[in-house]
């Protein structure tokens, strides 16, 4: 049986590495992007699968470098698309919508919400028919789940991410199965030491929840569980 093939944004690090992992174990192939610069996690894996796992190279807050990477893929060619982007303000959960400065609040917007959407934009028909493109979200992004507040930045982001995304699966969203995905408070150089799971963990869980997509057309905001999320 052939090898379904993924490309996964987002992958030198954390959850976006961990997904690479698992689809590569679980006979997938593999294509992760990375910022230019330092080698990563991702290049050693990469000597680990040779023929199973490459590398590009790509920053999705920069249009002409997503341009750029549609060009490497034939229409319909890929099964999967994942992006995996997320970034805090500096000062993080504490720091107010009145207290955040212009360029920090920008710059946390063209990371999580932007930036991914430009990517889904850009490459959603080099995904086959009853493929899957996905998007991490996060439960911060849930108007309806904000009760007691906090991480204003981020909850910002996250919430016009899934706006973004629903806006356009309503222009585009009969062809593929997409999904917002909100994994959970997971130890990352993100989610920090006080997570209550590991990556190990969860893992499992996130990669059956991306690829069981598959065929389900239409939006879904789900949890790792593939549970839904209340917007």
């Amino acid at each position: 049986m052939k090898s379904k093939t993924a490309l996964i944004i987002g992958s030198s690090r954390g959850i976006g590495f961990a997904i690479v992992e698992e689809l590569l174990k679980r006979n997938w192939n593999v294509i992760g992007t990375v910022r230019e610069g330092k080698r990563t996690k991702l290049h050693d894996l990469a000597e680990k699968w040779k023929d199973k796992l490459q590398i590009q190279y790509l920053d999705i807050t920069i249009p002409a470098q997503i341009e750029a990477i549609k060009s490497n893929f034939r229409e319909e060619e890929l099964d999967l698309v994942f992006v995996n982007a997320g970034a805090v303000n500096e000062k993080g959960m504490k720091e107010t919508i009145g207290e955040v400065s212009t360029e920090e609040f920008v710059k946390v917007m063209v990371t999580n919400t932007l930036s991914p959407m430009r990517v889904v934009e850009q490459l959603i028909e080099k995904v086959h028919k009853g493929g899957v493109f996905g998007v991490m979200s996060s439960g911060q992004g849930s108007i309806s789940d904000n009760e007691n507040g906090g991480n204003d930045v981020y909850r910002a982001s996250k919430a016009g991410l899934n706006m973004i995304m629903r806006s356009f699966a309503a222009r585009k969203g009969k062809e593929h199965a997409l999904l917002l995905l909100a994994p959970g408070w997971i130890k990352t150089d993100m989610g920090g030491e006080d997570a209550k799971f590991s990556i190990e963990e969860v893992i499992g869980d996130i990669v059956d929840t991306i690829v069981n997509q598959e065929g389900k057309i239409g939006l879904q905001y789900l949890d790792r569980f593939a549970k839904p999320v209340k917007w």
